[in-house]
């Protein structure tokens, strides 16, 4: 809103300053300085509401070190992040862009689909809460939500780097004065490619994985397998955040990395300057992704204030569902999806080690009559906690290789 009403004052009034909204850098700064103010201010008080509703963990006990200590923590504490990243947003963000309302949609939908799960939880006293099959199909209904909208409407476009010969180039001239140079890129178009990390013509179409007799229907196919995919990622990084979120600032502190890694690519793909120079994909006016990822990151280290050890407050699913799906849209809609497994590492191994655990205990109960683990517990950090390992430190470790995966997630922008 702000965003517009100083576009608005500084075309027609020319009042100083107002063009600072213009620049996405600046409009981003902001967002994470209004969404951790606002975080920090508005935490306390949420926290105190959910403690006088009576909205705490019912912690079942598991023989962890200080787990029962925590009994009776507010749960639902993703409704301050929520609160915090949508606030910046509407006043920060350009509302006539299609990109900030997919991300809008996204951090909605599944928040209120982890606010059901925490609800029956909490005041159902069920602890298995929401249903898997209501959990998958919500994931799978964002998903469709994400890769039809970014098929079938307009403003989803990409433009590829390409030689000055090609038939479809189009000059762009970039910078001014002696450092005016031409850039050639192909014409504004949907389609189907993504980007593989290490590899130096790093572009995949997902057209390739359809059969070739298919012939004119290849592209509609190639957009089926391309929902599929987003579908698959939205549920993985979504469950994945949920089953990170089981220690003291675990899952905040390993997204404020990845946030702001996604934020950077997505601030390099809508630069043509900068998408030129690392031979990425140009995708224009995703800056505005940017904005969003920044308040993400704001909210989350305000959120941090009151979860790091011992927490004030959990995110709940209400927080760690949303926040996964964000996460997964973001690298999607910069086509940068098949970086999640490097840069959501921990995110990946919290999912395996539950899925290993769960597989080898089946085959080992059918096998030999009782079933044998591989971890001392799953999800990977409580193993660390049953050996011994104090939570903090495995939260800081943790948070230490998010960093890291981080850095090697830009480092493939060059390493080819």
């Amino acid at each position: 809103m702000l965003y517009h009403l100083f576009k608005y004052l500084g075309a027609a009034y020319d009042i100083p300053g107002a063009r600072l909204f213009d620049y996405i850098s600046f409009r981003a700064g902001m967002g994470v300085v209004l969404s951790l103010l606002i975080g920090i201010v508005i935490g306390k008080r949420v926290i105190l509401l959910l403690k006088r509703k009576t909205i705490g963990e019912d912690i079942r006990d598991l023989g962890l070190e200080g787990q029962m200590q925590k009994k009776g923590t507010p749960t639902m504490g993703g409704i301050i992040i929520l609160i915090s990243i949508l606030v910046p947003v509407l006043l920060f963000a350009n509302l006539t862009n299609m990109y900030t309302w997919l991300m809008i949609i996204t951090l909605v939908g599944l928040s209120f689909l982890g606010f059901l799960d925490d609800y029956i939880k909490v005041f159902k006293k069920n602890k298995k809460g929401l249903r898997g099959g209501f959990k998958i199909a919500g994931q799978a209904l964002i998903g469709i939500t994400v890769s039809m909208t970014l098929y079938l409407h307009g403003d989803f476009v990409v433009r590829e780097r390409t030689l000055p010969t090609a038939p479809n180039a189009q000059r762009v001239v970039i910078g001014s004065g002696e450092n005016t140079r031409a850039v050639y890129v192909g014409k504004p178009q949907k389609n189907t490619i993504t980007t593989i990390p290490f590899f130096k013509n790093n572009e995949f179409d997902y057209k390739m994985l359809v059969p070739s007799f298919l012939g004119e229907h290849a592209e509609t196919a190639g957009w089926i397998v391309f929902m599929i995919v987003c579908i698959f990622v939205i549920m993985a990084v979504s469950n994945g955040a949920n089953l990170t979120d089981g220690m003291d600032g675990l899952a905040t502190g390993v997204s404020i990395f990845i946030g702001t890694t996604l934020g950077i690519l997505a601030y390099l793909s809508n630069n043509i300057i900068y998408a030129d120079y690392l031979q990425i994909m140009y995708i224009p006016n995703s800056g505005e992704v940017v904005v969003f990822m920044a308040a993400v990151v704001g909210a989350l280290i305000g959120f941090l204030w009151y979860n790091t050890y011992p927490s004030q407050v959990f995110m709940g699913d209400t927080g760690s569902l949303a926040l996964g799906g964000v996460i997964a849209v973001c690298a999607i809609i910069i086509r940068k999806e098949l970086l999640i497994p490097i840069l959501c590492g921990i995110f990946l191994a919290e999912s395996c080690s539950v899925i290993i655990q769960v597989t080898y205990f089946k085959y080992t109960k059918r096998k030999y009559g009782a079933g044998r683990r591989v971890f001392l517990m799953s999800p990977l950090h409580h193993h660390y906690q049953k050996k011994g390992f104090h939570e903090t430190k495995i939260v800081v470790r943790f948070c230490i290789v998010a960093a890291l995966l981080a850095i090697v997630t830009i480092l493939t922008l060059k390493v080819r």
